[in-house]
């Protein structure tokens, strides 16, 4: 159901404007809820409300609900400061003005919305009582009655400037593979792994597999051996969790290709080819230089935690190395970037692609290597070329920088 449908794989809308422009009274009334405190008061949204909602034809979305520009007000700092953090996941901006004003505060959202190149959609509102011509959509926000309306005038916008790789999402793993092709995967059961569930790459995977008229085969490592001896045929893919992947590379086929769950996450929401790059930074690594990992999700840390236990004593096992390895989670993103010699993110299963984008790019102009989990991984087991043979462009990326 798209009511299921994770933050991720939605589109993110986040709506700006000045304070009490009615950006929250407008996402009560798109959404059809009381979802946002409104107030005549300046200052009422603080912290950034999400709401996810359905707009068909365009499908799952999520509305980023931001505090107002020019608060005067003593938390106006730190309300900016959440504010701003929006614009590094935000797919399509919604400007809300008061009737048609364009003033510097407008004006500033739409000249950062230009330079990060999003797209802009403007909500002229109170126009029952402000001047509303011009190139944006006229609505009342009090007016419950309009709200079939705007919608309709909101969703005809959205899909004249909708990023095509939300109405045309590339596929995680289906194109790597013939159609009625047989993938095989291997999903480790550990303390990480939700009761009863498995985890949301592997949930996709299967998903994109099935969308692709593909077979899969899902089995632990323990079974992968007998899975493998009890076919007829090889598979055409193996995919695995990136804690086994020397065990996968060590019984596999030479000719038959694989590769990580984490991995095709890079290249799903990221720039598999920069993040391969980063991972030759691992070889340069020197004793007291600072590593980030980075965690999209804020999920409790158990005992033998990838991120924050088994990332980083592979990486001193590696290196030899006294590293000061730093971490953090959720949107969270340091400012001093240009402190640390890599940046370790997670497969980013949580984050919608803009976001991963734009920590990528925002690395690339501190002049520091991003990588990522299952690619940082691969390469720490000693395997990497061979779990990014199913990726061309990675592969030769790989080597280039290797030969360094």
């Amino acid at each position: 159901m798209m009511e299921k449908a994770p933050k991720a794989l939605r589109l993110h809308l986040a709506l700006m404007g000045r304070v009490n422009s009615g950006k929250s009274s407008f996402l009560n009334l798109v959404a059809g809820q009381n979802v946002s405190i409104t107030s005549a008061q300046e200052g009422t949204t603080t912290d950034v409300v999400e709401k996810a909602q359905e707009l068909l034809p365009l499908g799952p979305i999520v509305w980023l609900d931001t505090a107002g520009y020019g608060d005067k007000t003593g938390l106006a700092a730190a309300r900016l400061g959440k504010t701003k953090s929006v614009w590094e996941r935000a797919d399509v901006i919604v400007l809300v003005c008061e009737g048609n004003q364009i003033g510097e505060e407008e004006q500033r959202i739409i000249d950062e919305t230009a330079a990060r190149r999003l797209p802009l959609i403007k909500i002229f509102n109170k126009a029952d009582i402000l001047p509303h011509e011009g190139d944006g959509i006229a609505v009342n926000s009090t007016d419950l009655s309009s709200r079939s309306d705007v919608l309709n005038r909101l969703k005809a916008e959205l899909l004249k400037v909708c990023p095509e790789d939300f109405i045309n999402p590339p596929a995680m793993l289906g194109d790597l593979c013939p159609q009625h092709g047989h993938v095989i995967m291997i999903v480790p059961i550990d303390y990480e792994a939700p009761k009863g569930r498995i985890i949301l790459p592997q949930v996709q995977a299967i998903r994109d597999c099935l969308d692709h008229d593909q077979i899969i085969t899902v089995v632990k490592e323990t079974d992968y051996q007998a899975a493998l001896d009890n076919l007829k045929k090889k598979p055409d893919l193996v995919v695995c969790d990136s804690q086994v992947v020397d065990f996968m590379v060590a019984h596999t086929p030479q000719d038959v290709p694989c590769t990580t769950f984490s991995i095709l996450m890079a290249r799903l929401k990221g720039d598999i080819v920069r993040l391969v790059e980063g991972a030759a930074a691992v070889k340069a690594l020197q004793n007291g230089d600072k590593v980030l990992i980075a965690e999209s999700c804020t999920h409790h840390a158990v005992e033998d935690d990838i991120g924050r236990v088994k990332i980083p004593r592979w990486l001193r096992q590696k290196t030899g190395k006294e590293l000061q390895i730093d971490h953090v989670a959720g949107h969270d993103f340091p400012q001093n970037l240009k402190e640390y010699k890599l940046v370790i993110q997670c497969g980013g299963c949580v984050q919608n692609r803009r976001e991963m984008l734009s920590r990528i790019n925002r690395c690339e102009s501190a002049g520091v290597p991003i990588t990522n989990y299952g690619v940082c991984i691969s390469e720490l087991k000693d395997v990497l070329e061979r779990v990014l043979a199913p990726f061309p462009e990675a592969l030769q990326a790989w080597r280039r920088v290797k030969a360094a």
